[in-house]
């Protein structure tokens, strides 16, 4: 059978769909956006018998595909009906052709800077049967008092407040295009049945109304025989808005008909993740997904525990198993989910990522916060965690998780937890991963995983602020206002007598954590100064000042003798070390990529931003 029907219908014959509610919106359409002049452009065109573009309506009476409903806007008096017809396509048009035409009310839209106004739509009837005259400049907006004025309101240059106004004026309501049988009576009388104006009248009829009345339009419907995931794709292929719907706009509107509603139930997850810095930009999709995998996983579980010999089911996050997640399933699963999301962050914490600015991508918290929940009080043994933060490194420093996640998410799930929990074999992400030496020289700013990744193993050996030498943890993170700051200044390194490249002196291996206090103490000048000059002000001995220089993962010797690239060799393979301890995996010391095309892997956080 045909998943979809092509037709023409009346738009007078939609419009009155719309109006006694056979014709009504699935709730997670959006508001009503048009302007002033895209209406005044759409009458127009309807006027001129041009497309306006075909409409797409979705048959209602899918039980699997049970979206909450609304009236398009202006629609009142519905009673609760029950729609035939849901529009996927074409929101925008049909509800301002309504409202213009059908609501005989005032129209609320905003001008061309966006501020709400209200107005009433006209045909100027002389210039609309000009045919020197553009149909378009005929169609025009009054303001709610129908009244234009000028000289600050002294003058009045054009008054339609009554209808006797709009028949002395010429001047034809949009409004009252369905209802032109009455007004052309009360025309006539006015003129006093004149005979001009009667054949002017029969021509503006010939030419305008029926252009109305007999506009057809592109309709093609969807039939209910579409799965929902077919609905939502479409939707958002051809949706003319252009904003594609979330995952979680199309639950709500599902879960909305058994008076489930998700957004509020999110916003108390959400208060739930506020006092957690790194939950920060965690978003409902996200929560989503996470219940999606575990609910996934586990029926997976109860399945092999069954010992059946069908095929098994999957484990998936992907947005065809999201969309069917059932309310029941949500609900059963989504309070153990936000806290698998508030375990992971306690742990990326301990681990020195303190902020959602900080972690290297956002998109490994979801599989992260499935398998906390399925490890549950497991990870507190401290061989489980190191395995799983062994596997998180991995995702990083392999720069993994940069687009097309779905299926790690799942491969994750299932081989981090039976790596765990049974000793199983390594997972796929740390078999994948591989960081070359050259990658330390490219990564330059917050835009790439590996780079916080790198700048949060920098805060792993007791690391102490120069100025304060104060331990730099999730306290002082905050209270110093510890950000990542260049070793050898920049200015220094511009200098031309020390010709230093800005893509070494600009990129991980020049920088480290420091206060803002601290980076500005050191100012612009030679290590061997601001060292001097750092000794005098904090008092301490030589011992003392190397031990808070080393703890920066650096050699102080090659600061004092201003050595750029003896400090850049040394701090470059002392960080490589960091990296093959915390991923568990050698790095050749001689493998290289290019500098181009990096963009691939970026992370997924990008703030764009270049450190002091």
């Amino acid at each position: 059978m045909e998943s979809f029907d092509s037709t023409k219908k009346s738009l007078y014959e939609i419009l009155k769909d719309v109006n006694s509610g056979k014709i009504q919106l699935p709730d997670f359409q959006r508001e009503w956006v048009w302007d002033d002049n895209r209406i005044k452009g759409i009458l127009a065109s309807v006027a001129k018998s041009f497309p306006i573009g075909a409409i797409m309506l979705l048959e209602t009476g899918n039980e699997n595909i049970r979206f909450k409903t609304k009236p398009v806007e202006g629609v009142v008096g519905l009673n609760g009906s029950h729609p035939e017809l849901l529009i996927l396509d074409g929101q925008q048009r049909i509800t301002s052709l309504y409202q213009s035409i059908i609501t005989n009310k005032v129209v609320k839209t905003k001008n061309a800077k966006g501020f709400e106004i209200k107005r009433w739509y006209y045909i100027d009837m002389v210039k609309s049967m000009d045919p020197g005259t553009d149909l378009e400049e005929a169609i025009f907006s009054i303001n709610e008092n129908k009244i234009i004025t000028e000289n600050i309101g002294r003058d009045i240059v054009l008054d339609l407040s009554t209808e006797e106004a709009e028949y002395k004026n010429l001047m034809y309501p949009v409004c009252k295009v369905d209802e032109h049988d009455t007004w052309y009576t009360s025309f006539f009388e006015y003129w006093d049945y004149d005979r001009e104006k009667i054949i002017f009248w029969n021509k503006f009829f010939n030419k305008i109304i029926q252009g109305f009345k007999g506009y057809m339009l592109p309709v093609i419907i969807m039939t209910k025989e579409n799965p929902k995931e077919a609905v939502c794709q479409v939707f958002e292929k051809v949706n003319t808005g252009g904003v594609s719907l979330t995952v979680f706009e199309l639950l709500t509107a599902t879960y909305a008909t058994d008076s489930f509603y998700l957004k509020d139930d999110w916003d108390e997850i959400r208060k739930r993740f506020h006092g957690y810095k790194v939950l920060h930009n965690t978003s409902n999709t996200d929560l989503i997904q996470a219940i999606t995998l575990y609910s996934t996983y586990l029926k997976r579980c109860n399945y092999l525990a069954s010992g059946k010999n069908d095929e098994v089911p999957s484990v998936s996050g992907k947005r065809k198993e999201m969309l069917n997640l059932s309310l029941i399933d949500y609900e059963k699963y989504r309070h153990e989910i936000a806290e698998g999301f508030i375990k992971a962050s306690k742990i990326l914490v301990e681990n020195h990522i303190y902020t959602a600015r900080d972690l290297p991508y956002s998109t490994q918290l979801v599989p992260m916060a499935v398998i906390m929940t399925k490890l549950g009080n497991k990870i507190d043994i401290i061989s489980n965690k190191n395995k799983l933060m062994r596997w998180f490194w991995c995702g990083v420093f392999g720069e993994l998780y940069g687009s097309a996640n779905e299926t790690r998410y799942a491969l994750d799930v299932v081989q981090v937890i039976e790596w765990i929990e049974n000793n199983g074999a390594e997972p796929k992400t740390i078999y994948d991963a591989n960081f070359s030496p050259s990658r330390l020289n490219t990564l330059r700013t917050r835009n790439s995983a590996a780079y916080k990744g790198v700048y949060a193993l920098l805060m792993e050996d007791n690391t102490k602020d120069w100025l304060t030498a104060t331990k730099i943890d999730f306290s002082t993170y905050f209270s110093e206002s510890i950000d990542i700051h260049h070793i050898f200044p920049v200015a220094w390194c511009e200098k031309k007598e020390n010709k230093i490249s800005r893509n070494d002196f600009d990129c991980i291996i020049n920088k480290t954590p420091l206060s803002g206090p601290t980076n500005r103490f050191v100012s612009g000048d030679a290590p061997s100064k601001y060292l001097s000059r750092l000794k005098i002000k904090i008092e301490v001995s030589d011992d003392v000042l190397d031990a808070i220089l080393r703890s920066h993962v650096l050699n102080p010797d090659f600061l004092y003798k201003d050595d750029f690239y003896g400090f850049f060799d040394d701090r470059k393979e002392q960080i490589l070390i960091r990296i093959e301890n915390a991923t568990g995996k050698p790095i050749p010391r001689d493998q290289k990529i290019p500098e181009e095309g990096l963009n691939d892997n970026e992370s997924n956080n990008s703030d764009d931003e270049s450190e002091e």
